[in-house]
């Protein structure tokens, strides 16, 4: 079985990549022109270059290829929406077109953020109405989400969509963004942070992606990736903070800190500034996502094989070994 991920250099990408290679997979790997490879070029995997936004550049990717794991996103919390679109929903629609007629599934990574953020969306299912919230990222995965669904079914390929949580492990963005905010501190809490964290530990969705995509029950079907830890926002920004030094400062509510986000983005966004405050943070650390997790776990038999104990002791790990180093030599 060969398999091409996109976004093969991003955090989830390159521990699927790693997992592909090590359950006997061959895999390609999609990087962008100037994007460093020398990690998946140690694991052997085949290299391509290339950019979605570019149709030219993709010819023949999926060329002897069974499986698409379409990870590539723009991952940061602000941006225009056109910039959103052109990469998660035109690149993905560049993907579709020249996988068409030679894969055997598509799996396209989207996110929770779908439901739409800025509202409690709490025992949802995947089947549960979307929200438009005005947030790019949030909106363009819908989009996204929808091309994917009618290409698919329009050309006779089979599909699976996966919905992350807040997808955290060693060099996470819910890692490294938060440690780099506590150094330009001071970071508040939203809404006292006492909002579930609604994370999914990396390895745990890794196979989860992996039971969806070998599973001819997930064709068609869309599935929510949660651990069930048992942390809020305020104790895990206490964790990663006590490692540094730092600890949350201050308070925002979430109302306050919704409008102060939106405020920000359309104030610094035209200038290329990146807002010290996003409706995406707000939403995500002030309302309650965790969605329902039980598909998964019924028609897959996905559970978490990391708890939350250990997923903790490797974060810290990376963060002592690799964050404080870097940034000490920095």
């Amino acid at each position: 079985m060969k398999a091409l991920v996109t976004g093969a250099g991003g955090f989830i990408g390159s521990f699927l990549l790693k997992e592909l290679l090590r359950r006997g997979y061959s895999a390609r790997a999609l990087f962008l022109p100037d994007e460093d490879a020398s990690d998946a070029q140690q694991l052997k995997a085949e290299i391509v270059r290339g950019d979605l936004t570019k149709p030219e550049t993709l010819k023949g990717i999926s060329d002897g290829i069974d499986i698409v794991f379409h990870l590539a996103t723009r991952v940061l919390d602000w941006g225009s929406k056109k910039t959103f679109q052109r990469v998660m929903v035109e690149g993905t629609g560049n993907l579709l077109g020249e996988s068409s007629g030679k894969i055997e599934r598509f799996v396209y990574f989207s996110s929770l953020a779908a439901l739409g953020l800025g509202q409690d969306v709490v025992g949802l299912d995947e089947d549960a109405l979307r929200k438009r919230c005005g947030i790019p990222y949030c909106d363009t995965k819908i989009e996204a989400e929808d091309l994917v669904t009618s290409f698919c079914n329009e050309h006779g390929m089979a599909y699976t969509i996966i919905r992350p949580a807040n997808v955290i492990g060693p060099g996470s963005a819910w890692v490294r963004d938060i440690l780099d905010a506590y150094y330009r501190g001071p970071l508040p809490l939203i809404d006292g942070g006492k909002a579930p964290g609604a994370m999914v530990y990396v390895t745990n969705l890794v196979d989860g992606a992996l039971l969806a995509a070998e599973s001819d029950k997930a064709i068609g079907r869309i599935y929510h990736f949660r651990d069930d830890y048992d942390i809020t926002w305020k104790e895990y920004l206490e964790t990663l903070g006590s490692w540094i030094g730092k600890k949350p400062l201050g308070n925002i509510p979430f109302k306050l800190a919704w409008g102060l986000g939106a405020f920000l983005e359309a104030l610094l966004t035209p200038l290329g500034i990146r807002p010290t405050m996003t409706r995406l943070a707000a939403g995500v650390m002030g309302r309650n996502n965790d969605v329902d997790n039980s598909r998964a776990r019924k028609e897959l038999g996905w559970k978490s094989r990391v708890h939350l104990e250990e997923a903790i002791k490797e974060i810290e790990q990376w963060v002592k070994s690799v964050y404080i180093p870097a940034r000490k030599g920095s």
